[in-house]
């Protein structure tokens, strides 16, 4: 079945799916990576529990596949998890995706580029697209602003203010040089 058909993804599953995309990996190791002190946890943390149930969604919908359990002394097996075609076609388009609303840059846009930068890509062309995406919405955020009454102004005071400030954030990500690649956690010596 062709992913448009299929149920969309949550945050955490995108992540999980992200994440094995980069290497075959069992979710005890994934979810070190989103604990709170992991390194893209600490970007948008996602629970132990909802790690494993992300990798069981994903592997229905055909996007992961489960492989070469191993015994451990503490615990359940361990299952490695290793990304399908699909899967892999799915995490490029989405991490090239601007995010749909203003409310979602500070989970879904910090996560892309967490993503983007453990793969070394270059995320000018998602800063770009989402720039394109809010910038109409700040525009017309700001012509509210001269006719909102009520709670609607302070609202709308708060959405726009919001979504200028994104703006300004792409726009100095845009213009700073490329920072030199950080090793990241799945890298081999």
């Amino acid at each position: 079945m062709p992913l448009r058909h299929r149920p969309g993804l949550s945050l955490a599953e995108w992540m999980v799916l992200c994440l094995v995309s980069e290497e075959p990996a069992h979710c005890f190791a994934l979810a070190a990576l989103l604990a709170p002190d992991g390194s893209v946890g600490m970007v948008w943390h996602v629970q132990k529990t909802e790690v494993y149930r992300a990798a069981q969604r994903l592997e229905r919908l055909g996007l992961i596949t489960a492989a070469d359990k191993q015994t451990t002394s503490v615990g359940p097996p361990r299952v490695r998890l290793s990304i399908t075609p699909e899967g892999h076609s799915a995490v490029q388009g989405w991490l090239r995706q601007p995010t749909g609303h203003a409310r979602d840059v500070r989970s879904e846009l910090l996560v892309k580029l967490a993503l983007l930068s453990r793969a070394g890509a270059d995320p000018g062309d998602l800063l770009r697209a989402q720039r394109r995406q809010l910038m109409p919405m700040a525009e017309e955020l700001a012509r509210q602003l001269h006719t909102a009454t009520g709670f609607d102004r302070p609202l709308t005071l708060w959405r726009h203010g919001s979504a200028c400030a994104t703006l300004r954030f792409i726009d100095a990500l845009l213009a700073a040089p490329p920072a030199p690649r950080a090793e990241s956690a799945h890298a081999t010596a």
